[in-house]
């Protein structure tokens, strides 16, 4: 899906859990309002509202939970690595547990885009999509 200039493994390795997550909920969003007008005859608001169930905390926090024996050892080390992270912010419509989650897999999204590993990239992305599908 995306072909973008990629960093070297070790840059990627070095950048803060919150870079990754934030390139990750970029990368994520992204991904999800893609496939959601190309699968949903949605309008405006409705697109909005069917977006927000896949990006919530929450739903984050449910798809990671269910990849975690699918990660090698290399996305699990960025998973734990940013949801362990200490962070001052905290989410006003999830728990803190299901927050830290979200931040873990958006993490991983960041480092796999961010690395060029798209193949891997998209095999994620699809299975969070089809878990939504199943709920």
């Amino acid at each position: 899906m995306f072909d973008l200039e990629n960093l070297d493994e070790k840059t990627v390795k070095t950048l803060s859990p919150q870079v990754l997550a934030f390139v990750g909920d970029g990368v994520y969003s992204l991904y999800i309002r893609h496939k959601v007008i190309l699968t949903e005859n949605l309008k405006g608001k409705d697109l909005h509202s069917r977006v927000v169930s896949y990006v919530k905390a929450g739903g984050q926090s449910n798809f990671i939970e269910k990849l975690m024996p699918m990660l090698s050892e290399d996305e699990m080390h960025v998973y734990k690595r940013a949801r362990n992270h200490k962070t001052l912010s905290q989410s006003k419509n999830a728990n803190i547990v299901d927050y830290k989650r979200a931040t873990g897999l958006e993490a991983l999204i960041g480092y796999l885009y961010l690395s060029g590993k798209t193949d891997r990239l998209n095999e994620i992305l699809k299975l969070c999509v089809g878990e939504q599908n199943e709920n």
